[in-house]
């Protein structure tokens, strides 16, 4: 009998592993709340606040997020009233994991909206630079839509995290922006010090693109590009079973490079109504001069497939792209030594309770890599389920993420097939006053330990015809080694919107790796095409 009742032991051990490997998800939760909580100086402040409505615990949804030292950044924007604070931040040493509240920072009187010059009215999302430097775009804006009024000028804020100071406000010129502006998007780019430094931001109501010189304290605008405006035909989205039209939302996430032997980084971005990626080099957008004669000097990548709406992207500085699927609950990975080709793109994990809406992804400088999660459409056109868990942030190190997929290079040079796209499911329209309620799903470890700071290293660089060099039309390979580790390496440059990619490594096609048949040939075709001329003559701008 007592074997009899081990054995069952044993095979509903089993059972219950079989069904934890199912559920098992390389993100780790490691804080999630219902609905947020701010840290204010008293219970008693918090309860005014709350009788008068300056705090009102369901209007504040989390959209950006950011880690620096022992600090996670979270920007919650003034979309509705009754939001407190829109720069805070966890005490990740007193709140480990948990429900934590938001503290703002600096402090209260600097998130005073309404205060200009003092204060940041709303945020979105936020860059820690390696010079020890927090860049906040305020929008000076509060509610959302129609319901939008400026009571304050767009203003690029730079605070010094080590004395939680802020060292700059920079209001941007009347020219970068018009009636439709609406930036959420910021990319930094520090070149061979600490004043060598330029932020974009990412017009996306208003299409354009702005640069910001630190050095020059001045801005300028890219206007009207094509390549900054939405895809009619990618305007419907599928997300938490509500059907939405966003389909005039263009250029919008936007990453950049690590930095390239010529000094210069490229800068990625897409619309969010698109399927398709495009880049530019900044040697271009560090140009003042270059805002009205740059058109060729922009690329148009390939599409990643149906399905594949995107809002925020970052890149290592090993060259492996990570990006939000808004539509698949899920986070994507490419690595910029392949072509940007729907069987070069992974999914690094997939979660459709905790990843709907994943609003932002983040690599510190460690490389963990910080998802937060929001569940924004059901926020915006539904109602959200307070007695649930509607906001998590994730976090794990760069390479766990990506073990295992097609931008996995270390260890299978083209990996296994994860692609990106999806089949197109029929819309499931949920009426909009209906609580969204997911699944319960396993909870996860929060355990976290960080991973040692990584050498930095550059890569080849971005050139354009005209530029110290001709256009070139073949795939060029070179070996470069990293304590005995073969690092992939890539550049990619306008040749009338073509791409050129350099690689490194033992082998264009390593034999003592097993390869995908489908992306074998897919990238043996690529260079034929490339070598032939097929490829220059059907891309003549």
């Amino acid at each position: 009998m007592y074997a009899q009742q081990a054995i069952k032991n044993i095979l509903l051990l089993l059972l219950l592993c079989a069904s934890l490997t199912q559920a098992a998800y390389k993100l780790q939760e490691r804080y999630s709340w219902n609905q947020l909580d701010f840290a204010f100086p008293s219970e008693r402040l918090k309860e005014q606040a709350i009788a008068t409505g300056d705090y009102i615990p369901q209007n504040a949804l989390p959209v950006g997020v950011e880690h620096f030292g022992n600090r996670l950044f979270v920007t919650v924007p003034r979309w509705r009233d009754g939001i407190p604070a829109t720069l805070t931040y966890i005490n990740m040493d007193h709140s480990l994991t948990g429900s934590p509240e938001l503290i703002p920072y600096p402090d209260w009187r600097s998130n005073t909206a309404g205060d200009c010059a003092n204060s940041i009215t709303t945020a979105y999302r936020i860059k820690v630079d390696e010079c020890g430097r927090l860049w906040v775009l305020d929008t000076g804006t509060v509610g959302i839509g129609n319901t939008t009024t400026n009571p304050c000028p767009y203003a690029v804020n730079v605070f010094d995290l080590t004395t939680n100071t802020r060292i700059r406000r920079y209001e941007l010129r009347s020219d970068d922006t018009n009636p439709n502006t609406f930036i959420a998007n910021i990319a930094v780019d520090i070149g061979k010090s600490c004043d060598d430094a330029f932020a974009y931001f990412s017009d996306e109501l208003g299409y354009g693109l702005i640069a910001y010189s630190w050095e020059q304290n001045k801005s300028w605008r890219f206007s009207a590009h094509s390549y900054f405006f939405p895809d009619p035909l990618r305007g419907d989205y599928n997300i938490a079973g509500l059907n939405f039209q966003w389909g005039e939302e263009g250029i919008f996430g936007i990453a950049l490079s690590p930095i390239r032997s010529d000094g210069y980084r490229t800068l990625y971005f897409s619309p969010l109504a698109s399927h398709r990626q495009f880049a530019v080099s900044t040697r271009i957008l560090r140009d003042e001069s270059r805002t009205e004669d740059s058109y060729h000097e922009f690329i148009a990548l390939d599409e990643r497939g149906s399905n594949a709406h995107t809002t925020a992207r970052v890149m290592s500085d090993d060259g492996v792209e990570l990006f939000n699927l808004i539509d698949q609950n899920a986070i994507g990975c490419w690595h910029s030594s392949m072509p940007y080709t729907p069987q070069f793109h992974g999914i690094v994990d997939r979660d459709d309770v905790g990843l709907v809406f994943p609003a932002d992804v983040k690599i510190d400088e460690h490389k963990n890599v910080w998802v937060l999660s929001d569940r924004m459409p059901v926020f915006l056109l539904s109602d959200l389920d307070y007695s649930d868990v509607n906001f998590r942030i994730y976090t794990a190190p760069l390479g766990a993420l990506i073990e295992n997929t097609v931008c996995d290079l270390r260890n299978n040079a083209y990996g296994p097939s994860n692609a990106v796209s999806l089949p197109k499911q029929p819309a499931v329209v949920t009426p909009i006053y209906k609580p969204y309620r997911p699944p319960q799903k396993p909870q996860l470890s929060t355990s976290w330990t960080p991973s040692p700071p990584p050498p930095r290293t550059y890569l080849p660089a971005v050139s354009a015809p005209g530029v110290g060099q001709s256009p070139v039309s073949s795939v060029s390979v070179s070996t470069s080694t990293n304590g005995g580790l073969d690092v992939p390496k890539a550049y990619v440059f306008n040749q009338h919107n073509g791409i050129n990619y350099e690689t490194s490594g033992p082998h264009l096609f390593p034999t003592h790796q097993p390869q995908a048949p489908q992306q074998r040939e897919a990238l043996k075709s690529y260079v034929n095409a490339r070598q032939s001329g097929w490829w220059h003559h059907h891309h003549q701008g």
